[in-house]
C-alpha cells in the first residue's frame, strides 16, 4: 500500500500541498480530482521524489520514501509518467522505452514487458523505430505510459493521461488503465475529465489549492452534488 501522510511541500514561494493524507491500496485505482493549481501534479511529483516535502511522510510497503531519491523510488516499484508526456523526442519508440527499463538488468525480462506494451499499444509497435518526435499528441501519450511499465512497476501514476487527446483515444486510454489495473497493478490517477476518471476509480480524492475537501469511492463522488456542481458540469 502506498500512503501519503499530512504531507507539506512548498516550492516558488507556494504552500502547494497542506497537509494531504491519502492511501492508495494495492491493486486499486484511486484518481485525484480538482481545479488546476489544486496540488494534483504535486502530489504525484512528492511521491515520485521530483519535489521534496517539507513535512510529513510518504510510504510504500511500510517504507518511508520521502528520504530516497527518484532513480531509489523508481527501482521500489513507483513509476510516473508525467504530464505534458515528456519523451525524448529524437529518439524512436524502442529507445524510449528502453530509457524506462534504466534501472533494470533482467534483459530477459526487459524483452517481455517490451513485448507486452506493444500488445497494449499496438500503434507503438507499427512506430518502433520512428523518432517519438514524430508521433502524433495521442501516440506520444500511449509512448509516455508505455515507458513508464518499462520499469515494470506495482504502482502506475499517471498524470492528465487523456489531456489534449480526441474523445476516441480518450476512451482507449481509460480503458487500457483498466487493462493494467486488471493485471494487478495500482494505478494513482490525476485527471482533468473527472467524470470519467470516477468512472474507473475504486476511490478518489478531491484536492482545492492544497487541501482534500471531499473522498469516497468513485460511485460516490459521481453522486455527489458538490462534485456533480463543480467538475461534472451539473
Amino acid at each position: 500500500m502506498l500512503k501519503v501522510t499530512d504531507l507539506h511541500v512548498s516550492y516558488g514561494g507556494i504552500h502547494a500541498l497542506q497537509g494531504i493524507s491519502l492511501e492508495a491500496p494495492a491493486g486499486k485505482i484511486v484518481t485525484l480530482i480538482g481545479a488546476n493549481g489544486a496540488g494534483k501534479s504535486s502530489t504525484l511529483r512528492a511521491i515520485a521524489g521530483l519535489i521534496k516535502s517539507k513535512t510529513g511522510s510518504i510510504t510504500y510497503e511500510g517504507e518511508e520514501l520521502t528520504t530516497l531519491d527518484p532513480a531509489a523510488i523508481v527501482r521500489r516499484g513507483i513509476a510516473l509518467s508525467p504530464e505534458g508526456r515528456r519523451i525524448f523526442p529524437h529518439l524512436s519508440v524502442r529507445e524510449n522505452l528502453l530509457l524506462g527499463a534504466y534501472s533494470r538488468r533482467d534483459s530477459a525480462g526487459i524483452a517481455r514487458d517490451m513485448e507486452w506494451v506493444f500488445d497494449l499499444f499496438p500503434r507503438l509497435r507499427e512506430r518502433s523505430e520512428q523518432k517519438g518526435g514524430t508521433l502524433s499528441g495521442g501516440e506520444q501519450q500511449m509512448l509516455a505510459v508505455a515507458r513508464a511499465l518499462m520499469s515494470r512497476p506495482q504502482v502506475l501514476m499517471l498524470d492528465e493521461p487523456s489531456l489534449g487527446l480526441a474523445p476516441l483515444l480518450v476512451k482507449d486510454v481509460f480503458s487500457i488503465i483498466e487493462r493494467i489495473n486488471a493485471e494487478g497493478r495500482t494505478v494513482l490517477l490525476v485527471e482533468q475529465n473527472a467524470f470519467a476518471a470516477l468512472k474507473i476509480a475504486h476511490y478518489a480524492y478531491v484536492l482545492e489549492t492544497g487541501r482534500i475537501t471531499l473522498h469516497g469511492t468513485g460511485e460516490e463522488l459521481l453522486a455527489d452534488q458538490r462534485v456533480i456542481q463543480a467538475y461534472l458540469g451539473g
